[in-house]
């Protein structure tokens, strides 16, 4: 986890166990391309959603599958 002064706390592995499950979907549906670098928008979406409230690594994965297609 990392943890700063005024900042909150954040697990980096869930972002990373939602962002597998999300990209790795959406790749296989032909949402999001192919690529070695990460996609910056999931990444966005999934961290906003974190600071919303959202734990839970499926549902994040989930919720960022949404918002990302309906964009």
């Amino acid at each position: 986890m990392l943890h700063d002064a005024g900042m909150q706390v954040m697990n980096v592995a869930m972002v990373g166990d939602a962002y597998a499950i999300a990209s790795n979907y959406l790749r296989l549906s032909g949402a999001m391309p192919e690529e070695y670098a990460p996609n910056e928008r999931l990444v966005d979406i999934i961290v906003q959603l974190i600071h919303r409230g959202e734990f839970n690594k499926l549902r994040l994965a989930n919720k960022a599958i949404s918002m990302f297609k309906s964009v």
